[in-house]
């Protein structure tokens, strides 16, 4: 008789063990979790990444959850963007490397994306057939894990759940043409965000990356940002409700390259992941 069902089983057993300590993870634990947004078919869960497999789980990483005995090859499933948050934040300017010669700004400089043009790792940035030239920005993405206003920079990170990729593409003559940002940047897949969410990392000296085509186009740590991250989510907590789920671009660093349909954009975050999405015609397939 095969062996093969009872290493399965083994295996899950295992995995089963190595996560139930955990219990509820959060990023003060300092317990390197990746947690996944995922679908099979018509149904979508979250779950918890082991190699090349995902376990999923009960519930979703913004309250208690438990592993369950159910997982998928991660080829098999369909990533999707980490969250679904209420809104989405990007900070202009929080670089030295980026402003040249403009002046550093003395708080986050926010500015708002949509929900809508967020796409997940795999899918397709759309070039608009009416504007050029469309630029890639490589971005560490802060995901809000609980409510929080009025929060002060002491306890910020505390309402912080973890991190992910991002990139915050840019259209650059509708952003100098336009009286708002809009068109500029919430365009539909102007929002690429994931694969992962990771839990237990600190933000404050990762290696970010942005290649095209293979060919490195940005690179910097996240010590370089004017505003951290405990700063930009306290001051954003000012004058709005941050909710779990909500993604905050912090900034991007040095030039941005320009996209050209065919392109094959990679964000690279140290200790996260790799985010990748390829880069089409309006109108193409």
């Amino acid at each position: 008789m095969s062996t093969q069902p009872a290493n399965r089983v083994a295996h899950a057993l295992l995995c089963l063990l190595l996560l139930l300590p955990a219990g509820r993870v959060a990023a003060s634990t300092q317990h390197l979790t990746r947690f996944v947004r995922f679908a099979v078919g018509t149904t979508v869960s979250y779950g918890v990444v082991e190699g090349d497999c995902v376990r999923q789980i009960t519930g979703s990483p913004f309250a208690a959850w438990q592993p369950t005995d159910v997982t998928h090859k991660l080829v098999e499933v369909k990533l999707l963007v980490p969250t679904e948050p209420s809104k989405v934040l990007a900070l202009a300017g929080n670089y030295r490397s980026h402003l040249g010669s403009k002046p550093v700004p003395e708080h986050p400089e926010l500015f708002l994306k949509t929900p809508s043009c967020l796409i997940a790792d795999g899918e397709s940035i759309v070039l608009p057939a009416d504007t050029r030239p469309v630029e890639a920005e490589a971005e560490l993405v802060i995901v809000i894990g609980k409510r929080a206003r009025h929060v002060p920079v002491a306890t910020a990170q505390d309402y912080v759940l973890g991190i992910t990729c991002g990139c915050d593409v840019s259209a650059r003559e509708w952003q100098r043409g336009d009286i708002q940002w809009a068109r500029a940047k919430a365009t539909d897949t102007f929002g690429p965000c994931g694969p992962f969410l990771v839990t237990g990392v600190p933000a404050d000296d990762l290696r970010l990356q942005l290649r095209v085509n293979g060919q490195v186009q940005q690179d910097q740590r996240t010590a370089d940002l004017i505003h951290g991250v405990a700063e930009i989510v306290s001051w954003a907590s000012r004058y709005m409700t941050l909710e779990p789920g909500d993604l905050i671009y912090t900034g991007t660093p040095g030039t941005t390259p320009a996209l050209q349909p065919g392109d094959t954009v990679e964000v690279e975050l140290e200790r996260v992941g790799i985010l990748t999405n390829r880069v089409v015609a309006e109108g193409s397939r």
